[in-house]
């Protein structure tokens, strides 16, 4: 079973810029990898999704043309390049193991890792 370290959250403005990481300790044999958020109050929701090819990537429309989702085989890591953030993004991001990076489903072997807090002032 992978382990999941995120890192990369952090205290910024309205419009700036953060790039968050998920460093896994072994590369899940799964169709991709993603993250999640869970805003103050709410349950976690879909942010973005990558298979390990990096060919197909999903974004929520919440972050559609303002997140950016990418991997690295060698390195066994998946970054999240946020741009023109907005005090709505704050939240804690939880990179994910996925079975099905297209219909966001869970690996059935995932665990939660205890993500990065991400706050956006305005």
């Amino acid at each position: 079973q992978a382990r999941l370290v995120e890192s990369g959250g952090g205290l910024v403005q309205t419009g700036g810029s953060l790039r968050l990481s998920c460093q896994a300790s072994q590369r899940a044999s799964t169709g991709g990898m993603g993250w999640f958020r869970r805003l103050p109050g709410k349950e976690r929701e879909f942010v973005a999704a990558t298979t390990w090819s990096g060919i197909n990537r999903y974004y929520a429309d919440s972050v559609k043309g303002r997140f950016t989702i990418s991997r690295d085989n060698v390195k066994n890591t998946v970054s999240l390049q946020m741009n023109n953030l907005k005090p709505e993004d704050t939240a804690v991001y939880y990179c994910a193991i996925l079975r099905d990076p297209y219909r966001r489903i869970l690996d059935p072997g995932h665990n939660w890792g205890q993500g990065t807090q991400v706050t956006v002032s305005s």
